[in-house]
């Protein structure tokens, strides 16, 4: 027998190993099995398997995150070139007011006349980025945060108002004074919207009904284009700036009607923009159908949430009245809020400024000071427009598209930054400005669009913050024209790593200070201060510079 052999030659105290059936098998057995078979008889080291076991670990969570982020990126891609792909077949398909051929055609020759690539913007059915985070109660909490500090906010002035009072004070003076004249503004409104309505539409409508059968197509061209142009800068642009000023409307009142005025403009712009190079692609091609958008296309595009006309864009099936309801509940709610911030935060603070004199230290505390509220105001002004308005009119016109914004928080640079703080302005200003001034210059000159593009953005702000506080002062201007465009180039896409959102929003909160801290100065000095017959100089030299003078 094997094991009588074996027993034989370990009493003879031979060196030589015997091999028996059972430990042949044993050894053939793969490693794992028999560290567990050595383990289970004790002859094993247990900190050293656990040691090793962490080991594994670890290298599995370190492998983790570069795995998810390569899915991500490979998952991303095939969805959007997906989707991309569905929405030209779906828009070169589906059925059309217009003829094929002209469609075909317009795809195809549409390079002579407008800037590559020939689709633009593609709409496509997707929420909000903070209806899908809100689904995530970690960021719920943050909400829900900010809804507490609404509530210390409330109960601080109502505390102060009843020690300085001996009574609750449940006015709201403020509101009532920004959103006075409200008859006044409602008028001007109305009659911007229907001008709008009537004047551009109409106007190119019988400027593609006569082009085809004009034998002057440049002078038919050039008239009916004089004629839009007038309406742009006369009825919209110097009508409503024109009764704000006379009317002398409060802040909030102006700020409705030129903001407004803003947006009926650059959406009658798109609506001629868009449809002109069709109308000269079929009438090249020698199509006998025009192709002319409906009245109907044309007062959607109106009301929905976009500044980039399309004929049709992606729909949702129903409309959630309760969603619409929380929605302006919402943006009702931010109004308080600001209001408060500005009660307990802004107006004690620069209530006796214009009394004090002016001083560097003065200066840098007031920044420094005026940071908090500044950010909150951020806050509020994104959360209450752009996400709950916009989302409010998005759900009642079933407007399926909704990312009016992208993850502007997670930006390590300005150049990100501006790109997603605000899409539905950043579409218009990369189709319509930078986008075609590379068609018409060339595409060596990005950097030269690109400046083109800052200095009519911060002209434009700049325009509507000097109608609607009733002066001039460039101090945003002067932010976005020289600290932007530095920080565009420098803080580029090429900075990564978190400590370049650190960086990005440390300066934004001093942007916010210094916006804050000198528009609010500014305020104050020319209530102050007035001059009794102002010149035009009057309205241009900062009052807050002199003001502590004469007081």
């Amino acid at each position: 027998m094997a094991g009588e052999d074996c027993a034989r030659k370990r009493q003879s105290g031979s060196a030589t190993t015997c091999k028996t059936p059972e430990n042949e098998e044993t050894q053939k057995r793969p490693e794992s099995e028999r560290s567990f078979q050595n383990a289970s008889n004790g002859r094993v080291d247990v900190d050293r398997v656990i040691t090793r076991k962490m080991q594994l670990i670890a290298e599995a969570e370190q492998l983790k995150p570069a795995f998810m982020k390569e899915v991500d990126s490979h998952f991303t891609e095939f969805v959007n070139s997906l989707v991309a792909k569905s929405a030209l077949l779906d828009s070169s398909s589906s059925a059309s007011p217009f003829p094929a051929s002209c469609l075909e055609k317009e795809l195809h020759k549409a390079k002579t006349l407008r800037a590559p690539p020939e689709h633009g913007k593609i709409f496509t059915p997707r929420r909000s980025l903070l209806d899908e985070l809100f689904e995530v109660s970690h960021i719920r909490t943050i909400y829900h945060m900010f809804i507490a500090l609404l509530i210390v906010f409330i109960l601080s002035t109502l505390l102060v108002d009843f020690i300085d009072e001996g009574r609750l004070v449940l006015g709201f003076d403020l509101l009532v004074f920004v959103f006075g004249k409200f008859p006044v503004v409602f008028c001007t409104w109305l009659c911007m919207f229907c001008a709008t309505v009537i004047v551009p539409y109409n106007l190119f409508v019988w400027w593609a009904q006569g082009y085809c059968s004009s034998s002057h197509r440049v002078i038919h061209s050039l008239f009916y284009g004089m004629l839009f142009v007038l309406f742009q800068t006369a009825g919209l642009g110097f009508g409503p700036t024109y009764i704000a000023v006379s009317y002398a409307l409060p802040p909030a009142s102006r700020f409705i009607v030129i903001l407004e005025q803003v947006r009926l403009v650059m959406k009658t712009y798109s609506f001629v923009r868009e449809n002109v190079p069709r109308v000269l692609s079929c009438v090249k091609d020698k199509s006998g159908t025009v192709p002319i958008p409906r009245i109907s296309q044309y007062l959607y595009f109106l009301f929905a949430p976009t500044l980039i006309y399309r004929d049709n864009y992606p729909r949702n099936p129903t409309i959630r009245w309760g969603y619409v309801a929380t929605k302006f509940a919402q943006v009702l709610g931010s109004l308080f809020y600001a209001y408060y911030i500005f009660v307990r935060l802004c107006i004690p603070q620069f209530h006796n400024s214009s009394q004090e004199t002016f001083n560097l230290r003065g200066l840098v505390l007031c920044i420094f000071n005026s940071i908090l509220p500044g950010v909150l105001i951020l806050f509020l002004v994104f959360f209450a427009f752009l996400h709950c308005w916009l989302n409010a009119f998005a759900e009642m016109l079933r407007f399926a598209d909704r990312m009016f914004y992208k993850d502007w928080w997670n930006s390590t640079s300005y150049a990100n930054y501006y790109r997603t703080w605000n899409v539905v302005v950043h579409d218009w200003l990369y189709y319509y400005a930078y986008r075609d001034f590379l068609w018409f210059f060339g595409k060596k000159f990005k950097a030269a669009a690109m400046l083109s593009v800052f200095t009519v953005s911060a002209a434009v702000h700049e325009y509507v913050l000097s109608v609607c506080f009733g002066y001039f002062y460039p101090v945003l201007f002067c932010l976005f024209t020289c600290f932007g465009v530095v920080f565009n180039f420098t803080l580029n896409d090429r900075r990564k790593g978190p400590i370049w959102n650190v960086i990005m929003w440390t300066s934004l909160f001093l942007g916010q200070g210094v916006i804050i801290c000198l528009y609010s100065q500014e305020w104050y000095a020319r209530q102050y201060c007035p001059v009794e017959n102002p010149t035009f100089l009057d309205y241009l030299k900062p009052r807050s510079w002199s003001c502590h003078v004469k007081m």
